[in-house]
């Protein structure tokens, strides 16, 4: 989906601290201190991950400034404004929605890096994708992955594809809001686990602000994004079926392994997209009563 070209971005509601200071190496892909994080990643099961994207980069540790993104041109034309413009439109969506269900939303961090990052869930390389940390409700983003999505995963590389990245991740912060999201950990791994139940449910949830996101006005006034095109749903389902467990297990091993499992299906990504997005309710997003992923 593209932006409005006149809306006013709030670039102050993201960091960016990519090479503001270096801390100690990280080492390969995952390490001890975010092992909290493997439940709450976008959709890559890191230890496959790891033979797939590079390998340690050097931790950040210290906070610069947001990106200098103002207007939704700006959004159009650069990927961290684009990041940027995407959380001002959740921040604006999901409070609104919400209000209705007589629940607040505690607006989340979003932060901007790159190679490593110091969070409240641990150090964290780039191998690990984007990922939400309840610890301090930071969502986290290397833009270098959006070019793996499409070099390694396959996906389109349209704006909706990006945007889908950044609204699954704010949706684990709703799980967090709602008291869903320790549900990963409690049961993490497997066709039907809580772990995978929880990501298909942050798919749903990126689905339903997609389905709202272009009335959702901005500050001015004005809707952030322009009507979604069939093209722009293409991209988003593209970029779910990339991160779908089966698909990445075959990459990685040459084989799908279910028992494995911590996101879903490319498929089932793709369907529980579908469903918030065609019916722009939460309600419907509940993954943990359905009886078939």
């Amino acid at each position: 989906m593209s932006f409005n070209d006149n809306v006013q971005l709030d670039p102050s509601q993201v960091q960016d601290r990519r090479g503001m200071g270096r801390g100690a190496k990280v080492g390969g892909g995952i390490g001890g201190g975010i092992i909290l994080l493997i439940a709450v990643l976008l959709g890559v099961n890191p230890a496959l991950l790891e033979g797939l994207t590079g390998g340690a980069g050097t931790a950040e540790q210290n906070q610069g400034t947001s990106p200098a993104c103002t207007t939704g041109a700006d959004a159009d034309a650069r990927l961290d404004c684009r990041i940027t413009g995407t959380v001002n439109s959740l921040n604006a969506f999901w409070p609104a929605y919400l209000q209705d269900y007589n629940v607040k939303y505690p607006q989340p961090e979003t932060v901007i890096f790159a190679e490593a990052v110091s969070t409240g869930c641990g150090t964290a390389s780039s191998a690990v994708g984007p990922f939400y940390c309840p610890n301090d409700s930071t969502a986290y983003f290397d833009p270098g992955f959006f070019q793996e999505l499409v070099d390694r995963f396959g996906s389109s590389g349209g704006p909706l594809a990006q945007e889908y990245v950044v609204a699954h991740e704010f949706g684990h912060h709703i799980q967090n809001v709602l008291g869903y999201l320790d549900r990963a950990q409690q049961d993490p791994q497997g066709p039907e686990s809580g772990a995978v139940r929880t990501e298909l449910q942050a798919d749903c949830y990126a689905g339903l602000w997609v389905k709202h996101a272009s009335t959702q006005p901005g500050p001015d006034g004005q809707p952030f994004l322009e009507p979604i095109t069939q093209q722009d749903l293409n991209d988003a389902l593209s970029a779910a079926s990339a991160v779908g467990d089966d698909r990445i297990q075959e990459a990685a091993t040459g084989r799908v392994s279910p028992e494995a499992w911590t996101h879903g299906s490319s498929e089932q990504r793709q369907k529980w997209f579908q469903t918030g997005y065609t019916t722009g309710d939460i309600n419907q997003c509940d993954t943990f009563s359905a009886p078939s992923l």
